[in-house]
């Protein structure tokens, strides 16, 4: 139990450093002085270092967002509000981003850009492959033909992560309001095409 204590916080750390730095400015001994992990902890756990143990993170973050869109997912077919949808959808991604004043933006965003590590970024490609699909099996489930469900699920993603960044560049919470606004239409249009062919 006490060996799993270091590479926990390792993995924290990580994520929580990616978010609010990027993959290449948070350097090992920065990861390594935030975790209160020594390097033999980590090497330990991660044999392969810093990239290692950024796959993993990746990986983590990965089935964390999975969990929460497959929730949302399964709540679109029969949900009274496409507003609310969106709203609580959102929130999983905003309410970090405002409780740490804007620090902390999108950790899979960071992974897809290291160029550097071939690894992180086809780890973060097969999440966001995995995210669109559940996203678009819940519209498929609402009645939204296959092809429209896909496109529809990978903007919405798109948008989130976009939204993510301007957020943090202007200190605001604005890009998930006109986010919200513009899909809001979006979603209303597929869902009553989907009820009126039904």
């Amino acid at each position: 139990m006490t060996t799993a204590r270091p590479r926990a916080r390792l993995l924290a750390t990580t994520i929580a450093t990616v978010q609010e730095l990027g993959v290449h400015a948070a350097g090992l001994t920065e990861l390594l002085k935030r975790s209160n992990a020594s390097r033999n902890s980590l090497y330990q756990h991660f044999p392969s270092g810093k990239s290692e143990l950024v796959e993993t993170a990746t990986r983590i973050v990965s089935r964390v967002v999975h969990s929460h869109l497959s929730a949302m997912a399964d709540r679109l077919p029969g949900t009274p509000s496409v507003g609310q949808w969106l709203d609580d959808l959102f929130a999983f991604w905003r309410e970090p981003l405002e409780s740490s004043e804007y620090r902390l933006g999108s950790f899979m965003m960071a992974a897809a850009l290291d160029e550097l590590d071939p690894a992180v970024q086809s780890a973060a490609g097969q999440a966001f492959t995995e995210w669109t699909s559940r996203l678009a099996d819940g519209m498929v489930a609402a009645g939204v033909d296959d092809a429209a469900a896909r496109s529809v699920a990978g903007l919405l993603l798109s948008v989130i992560e976009g939204a993510i960044v301007q957020s943090r560049a202007l200190e605001s919470s604005e890009p998930f309001a006109d986010a919200h606004a513009q899909l809001s239409v979006l979603l209303d249009h597929h869902l009553a095409r989907a009820r009126r062919t039904a």
